[in-house]
């Protein structure tokens, strides 16, 4: 009797398991970053669903110039080679075929553990790297990021097995019910469109929109991408379907022109148009110049070079009007912004320039009493609380290049900076202070806990920023620096992330926690990191404890993996809960606690990607919450 309740709790803690990260329709999504990508999107990899954790499927390879015939490509993907040429409707299997001949490929397809993946293995026969093993020798089947995370290793040596595990997936309920019984693995090419790709298969331009995600009609596809063709019977390749170009993208506009009648009226028109607008935009470059060289009089220059940030066109930067301190009542010194001299580019960020008698003033001469952490105070100025935190020049000039392109609620403001006598003194950066403090902090006060309610906002609210950071920005970032002690908490009980752009990230003496193991093995940082870190402070909103190297947390949370503990899991759960909480949802408590033990995994491959998390959370949060209210 023991034996079956034991079996049937163990049962009902992997159902919540599944559905807390899984759903029964996965929705698979198209990933259009670029193959050598080192940042994970949704599409990556293909999510598991409850479904079927493993098929039967294919994937599409192409013959070149290393892999011209079947007995190479059979060899490659460890394939017999008579069951290839009957497949690909072949006779020799060394027959060399022409470049980018497609060629399918039957696989195995199976869940490992949060993604359906084909496993294979690569000898490394000549110096490489993964970006040309994954993008060149398995043409996009999987990103260099996925095959770096399977195999750990920084240098790539002659004579090395790597494991390679292409992406695949396998139809979930919904599709089933639809006839589909296959997902074939395509890998784009210039030139493929999706519509000669629903012709080539026999499909509907509207299923193979529907199971990639992508957007009708017209959808903007990547070469060295992959999308899941979804078929009702094996495929058959359909080489008569006659290539021609991409339509033209439905956002261009095509506006047929009529020839004027009185063309030497219209040219005239032109012409003097043309004039005033040079004119105009000339007398607008003389201003900006004059404008310039004033902020270059008020500034030192070799300071000014130091704002110089990487442009690109889908960087995203935030624009502070220099009326701030009228609008706020905060004064400044007279100088009350830093321009960058790209000007001509366009202003990239507005900054109050403190003189550093305004942050001996704010610190009370930097007195021990405020100081909060090593090279934090907190400070007052204008009857406003404020972070100030000492640094280098040169790690001053990356923060503030990191904040210009960033704008997110869920992140700390950066206020103002105040520069000392040279490059080679320390500079300080003022940010907002956010008046309930830190997190761990919030969870030290036993005589005002955290109501639950404020602990799974918060939980959103960290995944919240998190995900702006790794999928919204251009570079994306890894924070590598969360913890309880690096996230703030606003008068309405609402997180943001600090600690931004800081160049010692993870080394950083102020750094306290529980860390992922690939990166204090192999220094591997990746927005995995993060998810690692996510789980931790996760664990702390939970129980209220702190764990410095994740003992504490890892023998606490055993009952959830099945490992030996006295008594029912769901009394090993009780006793884990912070025991200031007296009122909190089981159910929701347990799948917290699941999904922090899901983001603590030693292998990052099993860690589930910001977007689920982000799924679970919103489910425990609610509509009913007012996100906007801060």
């Amino acid at each position: 009797m023991y034996q079956i309740l034991i079996s049937g709790t163990m049962i009902f803690l992997w159902f919540f398991i599944l559905v807390c990260l899984n759903s029964s329709h996965a929705q698979q999504y198209y990933d259009q970053s670029e193959c050598p990508s080192n940042i994970s999107y949704p599409g990556s990899r293909y999510t598991c669903n409850m479904f079927q954790n493993s098929c039967s499927t294919y994937v599409v390879y192409r013959a070149n110039q290393h892999f011209q015939t079947i007995a190479n490509i059979s060899d490659l993907f460890h394939m017999d080679s008579d069951a290839m040429l009957r497949l690909n409707n072949l006779t020799s299997p060394s027959d060399v075929l022409k470049p980018g001949r497609e060629v399918l490929i039957p696989i195995n397809c199976s869940c490992s553990g949060q993604y359906f993946q084909a496993s294979f293995s690569y000898m490394v026969s000549e110096k490489t790297s993964y970006s040309e093993i994954a993008c060149g020798v398995f043409e996009g089947l999987l990103k260099s990021s996925t095959l770096s995370e399977q195999n750990s290793v920084q240098v790539i040596n002659v004579g090395a097995e790597l494991r390679v595990p292409l992406r695949c997936a396998c139809p979930d309920n919904l599709a089933s019910k639809k006839g589909v019984k296959y997902l074939v693995t395509y890998p784009f090419i210039e030139g493929d469109v999706p519509i000669l790709l629903s012709k080539r298969f026999g499909i509907s331009p509207e299923d193979l929109w529907l199971v990639n995600n992508l957007e009708p009609p017209n959808p903007t596809v990547f070469p060295n991408t992959t999308i899941l063709v979804p078929l009702r019977e094996p495929p058959v390749l359909n080489f008569n379907i006659p290539d021609s170009p991409p339509p033209a993208p439905g956002f261009l506009p095509t506006i047929s022109v009529v020839k004027p009648n009185n063309s030497t009226r219209l040219r005239s028109l032109y012409i003097a148009g043309s004039v005033v607008g040079f004119s105009l935009l000339l007398l607008a470059l003389i201003a900006c110049v004059v404008l310039y060289r004033r902020a270059l009089k008020k500034w030192k220059p070799e300071k000014l070079h130091s704002f110089n940030a990487r442009s690109s066109p889908l960087s995203i930067s935030t624009v502070r009007s220099p009326l701030k301190s009228s609008l706020t009542g905060r004064s400044s010194s007279p100088m009350s912004t830093c321009l960058s001299p790209d000007i001509l580019a366009g202003l990239k960020y507005s900054l109050f320039n403190y003189s550093i008698e305004e942050i001996r003033k704010a610190t009370r001469d930097f007195n021990e009493e405020n100081k909060t952490a090593a090279l934090v105070y907190r400070g007052l100025i204008n009857n406003a609380e404020v972070m100030i935190k000492q640094m280098t020049f040169v790690e001053t000039s990356h923060v503030i290049d990191v904040h210009s392109k960033i704008n997110h609620i869920n992140i700390l403001n950066l206020e103002g900076v105040s520069y000392g006598e040279s490059d080679l003194s320390w500079s300080y950066l003022v940010f907002e202070l956010p008046s309930n403090g830190c997190l761990r902090d919030c969870l030290s006060h036993t005589s005002n806990p955290l109501e639950w309610s404020r602990r799974t906002q918060i939980a959103f609210d960290i995944a919240t920023g998190l995900h702006y950071l790794h999928c919204c920005t251009f570079p994306s970032y890894a924070h590598l620096n969360i913890n309880s002690r690096n996230i703030f908490v606003t008068e309405n009980w609402r997180a943001k992330l600090a600690n931004i752009g800081t160049l010692s990230a993870l080394g950083s003496s102020e750094n306290k926690g529980w860390v992922a193991p690939e990166y204090l093995l192999y220094s591997s940082a990746s927005e995995k990191v993060d998810i690692f870190a996510f789980g931790v402070v996760l664990l702390e909103l939970i129980s209220a404890r702190e764990d410095i190297d994740g003992k504490l947390f890892k023998e606490s949370i055993k009952f959830l993996g099945g490992g030996d503990s006295e008594g029912g899991f769901l009394e090993q759960l009780r006793s884990f809960m912070d025991q200031q909480l007296e009122d909190y949802p089981l159910a929701e408590a347990l799948c917290l606690a699941v999904l922090a033990k899901a983001c603590v995994e030693d292998d990052p491959l099993h860690r589930p990607s910001i977007d689920d998390i982000i799924k679970v959370l919103a489910r425990m949060v609610g509509p009913e919450v007012d996100r906007h209210v801060w």
